[in-house]
């Protein structure tokens, strides 16, 4: 009982904590120009590495979920690809005003909910083709094989999981610390990282929110929790390029090159 009480708390923290930080995305470039775009019936933010592996899974007429939407900039570009429905989940309230804020800018018709992935209404149930999960979901979730468990129940059976996600090696290094390129943490980690700062895409801030949790899970955790979700492991790829914050770009190009990101796409299997 104690561990599902401190879950359901970091789960609760995180949530505030994203709120809490929703108002420090607006003032930025890349929202003013996200902004200025989505009216475009071809507007897209993925790059190329997710617009090449969406389509090869096959996203065109498709009904698309993504979990964890953010603001919903990622939810619109699947319309791109020719998706024949969208929707977003998220459980930040103050992220899904600005999710509808754009999609309002749009001629595209996503729906956007508000929900904790664990507890997700039945109704979500064996809905979607495709499912996808992009950067700076994972290492929000405390217990990766739970949550994936909660992804594949979205799926239908024969729908696909698509994950691109920055690689666990790099939780091992901090781009802030005097010697970034000194190893940092164990990639073995068990206790989360516990910050306070806003969570900010493009420079820095010296605002204080909720206190939130961000845990380590290693690429043989996501495999394995993939599997005993009831998931067939169909591609999986690593990347020398970061798909991360800026800040990052100093671990691409090295000669001893780490790898920055991953993608991988899961099939539901039947029963």
């Amino acid at each position: 009982m104690e561990m599902q009480a401190t879950t359901k708390n970091a789960i609760a923290s995180n949530r505030d904590a994203w709120n809490d930080s929703a108002k420090h995305h607006k003032n930025t470039d890349q929202w003013r120009a996200h902004l200025s775009a989505v009216g475009r019936a071809d507007f897209s933010c993925l790059d190329q590495t997710i617009t090449s592996l969406l389509l090869s899974v096959g996203v065109d007429g498709k009904d698309v979920v993504q979990l964890g939407c953010n603001n919903g900039r990622e939810s619109l570009s699947l319309f791109a690809l020719g998706a024949r429905s969208v929707v977003g989940i998220d459980q930040s309230s103050a992220f899904l005003d600005q999710a509808r804020e754009l999609a309002s800018h749009s001629p595209h018709e996503p729906e956007f909910i508000e929900a904790d992935i664990h507890c997700l209404s039945p109704a979500l149930h064996s809905r979607f083709d495709v499912a996808l999960i992009t950067i700076g979901v994972l290492n929000w979730m405390p217990d990766i094989a739970d949550f994936l468990s909660h992804v594949a129940k979205t799926l239908k059976v024969g729908g696909t999981l698509v994950v691109y996600e920055t690689h666990p090696f790099l939780e091992m290094f901090d781009p802030d610390s005097p010697d970034p390129y000194r190893v940092d943490s164990s990639y073995f980690r068990v206790e989360p990282f516990v910050e306070d700062d806003a969570i900010v895409y493009e420079g820095k801030t010296e605002a204080k929110i909720s206190p939130f949790y961000w845990f380590v899970h290693r690429l043989g955790d996501i495999v394995t929790g993939s599997i005993e979700a009831g998931l067939q492991i169909a591609h999986l790829k690593e990347y020398p390029h970061s798909n991360r914050e800026e800040k990052y770009d100093l671990y691409e190009n090295q000669q001893a090159q780490l790898p920055l990101c991953f993608t991988l796409t899961a099939i539901k299997r039947q029963g």
